[in-house]
Protein backbone atom coordinates (compact mmCIF):
# COMPACT_ATOMS: atom_id res chain seq x y z
CA UNK A 1 0.00 0.00 0.00
CA UNK A 2 1.77 3.16 -0.47
CA UNK A 3 1.92 6.22 1.92
CA UNK A 4 -1.08 8.66 0.82
CA UNK A 5 -3.25 5.47 0.68
CA UNK A 6 -2.32 4.59 4.49
CA UNK A 7 -3.04 8.70 5.39
CA UNK A 8 -5.86 8.64 3.92
CA UNK A 9 -7.34 5.03 5.08
CA UNK A 10 -5.82 6.75 8.77
CA UNK A 11 -7.54 9.79 8.42
CA UNK A 12 -10.83 8.35 7.69
CA UNK A 13 -10.75 5.90 10.26
CA UNK A 14 -9.76 8.59 12.95
CA UNK A 15 -12.64 10.64 11.44
CA UNK A 16 -9.40 13.76 11.59
CA UNK A 17 -9.37 16.42 8.93
CA UNK A 18 -6.34 17.83 7.27
CA UNK A 19 -5.61 21.15 5.72
CA UNK A 20 -2.39 21.93 3.44
CA UNK A 21 -0.62 25.30 2.49
CA UNK A 22 2.13 23.61 -0.80
CA UNK A 23 4.49 26.30 -2.07
CA UNK A 24 7.68 24.69 -3.91
CA UNK A 25 5.34 21.33 -4.31
CA UNK A 26 3.41 23.25 -5.83
CA UNK A 27 0.24 21.45 -5.19
CA UNK A 28 1.74 17.83 -5.72
CA UNK A 29 0.63 16.61 -1.78
CA UNK A 30 -2.73 17.75 -2.63
CA UNK A 31 -3.04 15.68 -6.15
CA UNK A 32 -1.62 12.49 -4.07
CA UNK A 33 -4.49 12.53 -1.61
CA UNK A 34 -7.36 13.75 -3.53
CA UNK A 35 -6.30 10.46 -5.69
CA UNK A 36 -7.82 8.31 -3.59
CA UNK A 37 -11.23 8.25 -3.23
CA UNK A 38 -12.98 9.52 0.07
CA UNK A 39 -10.55 12.54 0.35
CA UNK A 40 -13.32 14.83 0.61
CA UNK A 41 -14.14 13.00 4.06
CA UNK A 42 -11.14 14.99 5.45
CA UNK A 43 -9.53 17.74 3.28
CA UNK A 44 -11.19 20.52 4.42
CA UNK A 45 -8.88 23.17 2.24
CA UNK A 46 -5.26 23.29 0.22
CA UNK A 47 -3.83 26.46 -0.71
CA UNK A 48 -0.69 26.76 -3.37
CA UNK A 49 1.00 29.77 -1.59
CA UNK A 50 3.93 30.04 -4.36
CA UNK A 51 4.47 33.60 -3.79
CA UNK A 52 5.38 35.64 -0.20
CA UNK A 53 2.31 37.98 -1.11
CA UNK A 54 -0.09 34.94 -0.66
CA UNK A 55 1.61 33.74 2.36
CA UNK A 56 1.24 36.79 4.19
CA UNK A 57 -1.59 37.61 2.82
CA UNK A 58 -3.71 34.15 2.25
CA UNK A 59 -2.19 32.60 5.62
CA UNK A 60 -1.28 35.35 7.93
CA UNK A 61 2.40 34.66 7.59
CA UNK A 62 4.03 37.58 9.29
CA UNK A 63 6.18 39.70 6.92
CA UNK A 64 8.47 40.62 9.37
CA UNK A 65 9.33 36.42 9.75
CA UNK A 66 9.82 36.12 5.93
CA UNK A 67 12.00 39.28 5.85
CA UNK A 68 14.10 38.06 8.42
CA UNK A 69 14.53 34.24 8.06
CA UNK A 70 13.50 34.05 4.35
CA UNK A 71 10.48 32.27 2.57
CA UNK A 72 12.42 29.16 3.02
CA UNK A 73 13.12 28.33 6.33
CA UNK A 74 11.44 26.51 9.37
CA UNK A 75 10.04 29.71 10.81
CA UNK A 76 7.85 30.50 7.37
CA UNK A 77 7.13 26.36 7.12
CA UNK A 78 5.86 26.10 10.84
CA UNK A 79 4.04 29.98 10.38
CA UNK A 80 2.41 28.03 7.07
CA UNK A 81 1.08 24.61 8.74
CA UNK A 82 -0.30 26.46 11.96
CA UNK A 83 -2.33 29.08 9.96
CA UNK A 84 -3.57 26.92 7.53
CA UNK A 85 -5.36 24.90 10.16
CA UNK A 86 -7.07 28.13 11.67
CA UNK A 87 -9.80 29.09 9.67
CA UNK A 88 -11.35 25.48 9.40
CA UNK A 89 -10.13 24.21 12.67
CA UNK A 90 -8.61 21.06 10.95
CA UNK A 91 -7.04 18.77 13.56
CA UNK A 92 -3.92 18.89 11.21
CA UNK A 93 -1.92 21.48 8.98
CA UNK A 94 1.09 21.05 6.68
CA UNK A 95 3.12 23.62 5.47
CA UNK A 96 5.55 22.85 2.98
CA UNK A 97 8.25 25.35 1.43
CA UNK A 98 11.08 25.12 -0.45
CA UNK A 99 13.71 25.04 -3.85
CA UNK A 100 12.36 22.86 -5.97
CA UNK A 101 15.48 23.97 -8.49
CA UNK A 102 16.99 23.95 -10.99
CA UNK A 103 17.61 27.65 -10.61
CA UNK A 104 16.82 29.75 -7.02
CA UNK A 105 19.70 28.16 -5.09
CA UNK A 106 22.32 29.57 -3.11
CA UNK A 107 25.47 28.38 -0.95
CA UNK A 108 23.08 29.00 2.22
CA UNK A 109 19.82 27.48 0.99
CA UNK A 110 20.54 25.04 -2.07
CA UNK A 111 18.65 23.87 -4.30
CA UNK A 112 16.57 21.00 -2.83
CA UNK A 113 16.02 23.07 0.50
CA UNK A 114 12.91 21.79 1.92
CA UNK A 115 11.15 22.36 5.00
CA UNK A 116 8.47 20.35 5.81
CA UNK A 117 6.19 21.11 8.84
CA UNK A 118 2.86 19.29 10.73
CA UNK A 119 0.74 21.18 13.33
CA UNK A 120 -2.26 19.46 15.18
CA UNK A 121 -2.74 23.11 17.41
CA UNK A 122 -1.23 21.58 20.34
CA UNK A 123 2.39 20.86 19.18
CA UNK A 124 4.07 21.07 15.19
CA UNK A 125 7.05 19.81 14.39
CA UNK A 126 9.58 20.91 11.16
CA UNK A 127 11.53 18.83 9.49
CA UNK A 128 14.76 20.53 7.00
CA UNK A 129 15.02 18.03 4.25
CA UNK A 130 17.99 18.62 1.66
CA UNK A 131 16.62 16.31 -1.63
CA UNK A 132 18.56 15.94 -4.97
CA UNK A 133 17.16 15.34 -8.33
CA UNK A 134 15.09 17.52 -11.07
CA UNK A 135 12.51 19.68 -9.98
CA UNK A 136 10.04 17.07 -10.56
CA UNK A 137 11.87 14.91 -7.92
CA UNK A 138 12.07 17.35 -5.54
CA UNK A 139 8.48 18.05 -5.66
CA UNK A 140 7.84 14.08 -5.24
CA UNK A 141 10.20 13.41 -2.59
CA UNK A 142 8.60 16.72 -0.82
CA UNK A 143 5.23 15.48 -0.97
CA UNK A 144 6.66 11.84 0.21
CA UNK A 145 8.05 13.30 3.13
CA UNK A 146 5.24 15.13 4.34
CA UNK A 147 2.93 12.31 3.73
CA UNK A 148 5.44 10.00 5.77
CA UNK A 149 5.37 13.02 8.69
CA UNK A 150 1.96 12.84 8.97
CA UNK A 151 1.50 9.44 9.15
CA UNK A 152 3.74 9.35 11.89
CA UNK A 153 1.50 11.52 14.08
CA UNK A 154 -1.51 9.19 12.65
CA UNK A 155 -0.10 5.98 13.57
Amino acid sequence: MRIEEKVVQLLINTKKTLAIAESCTGGSLTNRLTNIPGSSNFLKCALVTYSNEAKIKLLKVPETTIRQYGAVSTQVAISMAQQIRKPLKTDFGIGITGIAGPTGGTKAKPVGLTFIAVSTGVETLCLECRFEGSRTSIKTQAATQALRLLHEFLA
